[in-house]
């Protein structure tokens, strides 16, 4: 029996209708739990940036990037992103490759361009039957000739992505590494479970799932031999949205965390506004601890001695805002949670 159709419980959840009490719950094994880890998604935050770019009244903590990209987006490439994603609910999952920690705007492009065309055909069908009047004949159209709508929609891709997300790339992959950064602490220091349960307040674990509650879709995701990749966005910065048809892994995207109205803001300026406050060696460094480097690496970014840049470390450290821990000969510094919140305020 379906799931969702149990005669004479109108409260049920039905799979496409909202309802309060919609959920996926990814099962794992011990195994598995090994196996949960963090990765990047170029195509998810495009795919986020068009449905923002379509309905900009939903998305406030957007809209300082939204001004500033409004009116150099290409419009026919534009257009055919918006067809194919649609502004909300169910998207192709073509569209997105397997987030990984090194997975760059040229792989995930490179990847679209290649994708297996059987599975773009049954990704376009969905849409179709979720669309109506033009937008359906254009998916139809997709559908009935696979290899050219990939390459129209990887064409689409590239010059949207180059229009409206290259220009703050650097800035929104801050943000995410250093989502995951802190969160890889957390597990470190207090466990798998309470990172989960800092996800977001959709997203709980327990009995060995990581359960996500979503606004029209249910599901009992096995995790068996997969694990679980968790993948941080700025983009959809609403709430949480579930991967879960193989061959692709199940994956969880949930919303980074220090996302605030400024996150655009070129680095220039940060570093300005937090030179204010700290000095410009330390604003650097701190800005740039998102990731763990070796005191030789922090004084080479900055350009300063590796005396120097040991002392402005020990001032960060005994602050709060920089930890440093050994790695066999070397010390890694990265930033603490109140480093990023620091930096997150000024995003």
């Amino acid at each position: 029996m379906d799931r969702n159709s149990h005669a004479g419980r109108p409260d049920t959840p039905v799979e496409g209708v909202e309802h309060p009490d919609h959920r996926v719950e990814f099962h794992l094994s011990p195994g598995d739990i090994q196996s949960v880890r963090f990765g990047i998604s170029p195509g998810h935050e495009l795919a986020h940036a068009v449905r923002v770019l379509l309905r900009p009244e939903q998305h406030p903590l957007q809209w300082g990037w939204l001004r500033a990209v409004r009116d150099r987006l290409p419009r026919e490439s534009f257009q055919l992103l918006a067809a194919v994603i649609g502004d909300d609910g169910y998207m192709p999952d073509f569209l997105t490759a397997a987030p990984g920690w090194d997975m760059t705007p040229e792989a995930e492009l490179a990847a679209l361009r290649i994708t297996p065309l059987d599975p773009m055909r049954v990704d376009f069908g969905k849409m179709v039957i979720r669309s109506s009047g033009s937008r359906r004949r254009a998916l139809r159209e997709m559908q009935e000739q696979p290899a050219r709508a990939r390459e129209m929609v990887a064409d689409a891709w590239s010059e949207v992505w180059d229009a409206a997300l290259a220009p703050v790339w650097p800035q929104l992959e801050r943000l995410l590494r250093s989502d995951i950064a802190v969160r890889s602490r957390v597990i470190a220091t207090s466990g798998i479970r309470e990172m989960a349960g800092g996800l977001h307040p959709t997203v709980s674990w327990g009995d060995g799932a990581v359960r996500v509650s979503l606004r029209r879709h249910s599901e009992l995701v096995d995790c068996h031999g997969s694990g679980l990749v968790l993948v941080p966005s700025v983009m959809s910065s609403w709430g949480c949205m579930v991967l879960t048809e193989p061959p692709a892994q199940p994956t969880l995207f949930y919303p980074a965390r220090g996302v605030t109205a400024g996150w655009s803001r070129d680095a220039s300026e940060i570093a300005t506004s937090l030179g204010a406050l700290l000095g410009p060696a330390r604003a650097t460094i701190l800005l740039e601890a998102g990731v763990a480097r070796t005191t030789s690496q922090v004084a080479q970014d900055a350009g300063i001695a590796v005396s120097t840049a040991s002392h402005h470390l020990t001032v960060l450290r005994d602050a709060g805002l920089v930890s440093s821990e050994r790695d066999g000969a070397r010390m890694l510094h990265l930033r603490t949670p109140l480093g990023e919140a620091m930096v997150g305020a000024l995003l």
